[in-house]
């Protein structure tokens, strides 16, 4: 039976949602035991989701017409019927997180540190043609790696903290598990 969490019906959902999606993005959270309880059941469908489809792919040719007239002949792959199912489930069940502006961080001989911020250029070039990156990296990156592995499921991990010092809530870190 799934918990209320002290909450009404909308805020849990908008609640979970957002865990959720920060949790895929990022890998791991801090937050009460009592919601990353709640929050293992609803990540762990997400993926067996996209576990189940992400590789249901139609490949086909398309040939064009390019500005000098010739016929031009290029592979497109689009999605089939059960992951493009999936994915509208996925976006449904996720908040659209937007991909970041990335940050590398050099040494010198000195032993100074300096940390550059990744060029506009770069960023428009990298993130080119991705909607969704969320939903992006759910289908491209966390469902190979856990269908891979062979898991039928346990893609989540929580430790306890302990107590929160203000409210004397039980805290807990939620994670995916490599």
């Amino acid at each position: 039976m799934p918990r209320k969490l002290g909450m009404t019906t909308t805020q849990r959902k908008a609640v979970l949602r957002n865990q959720a999606s920060n949790l895929l993005w990022y890998g791991r959270i801090e937050t009460t035991l009592g919601r990353a309880k709640e929050l293992r059941s609803y990540v762990e469908k997400i993926i067996t989701l996209a576990i189940n489809s992400y590789d249901d792919v139609i490949e086909s040719t398309v040939t064009t017409k390019d500005k000098k007239g010739k016929d031009v002949t290029t592979k497109v792959l689009k999605d089939g019927g059960k992951k493009l199912a999936a994915r509208r489930k996925i976006m449904s069940l996720t908040y659209d997180l937007q991909e970041q502006r990335g940050k590398t961080v050099e040494k010198n001989a000195d032993g100074e540190v300096k940390v550059t911020r990744e060029s506009i250029k770069d960023f428009k070039a990298r993130t080119a043609g991705v909607k969704h990156p969320l939903v992006e990296k759910i289908f491209n990156q966390i469902a190979p790696e856990y269908a891979e592995s062979g898991r039928k499921g346990g893609y989540t991990r929580i430790y306890q903290l302990g107590m929160r010092r203000g409210d004397a809530a039980d805290v807990a870190i939620i994670e995916l598990v490599k």
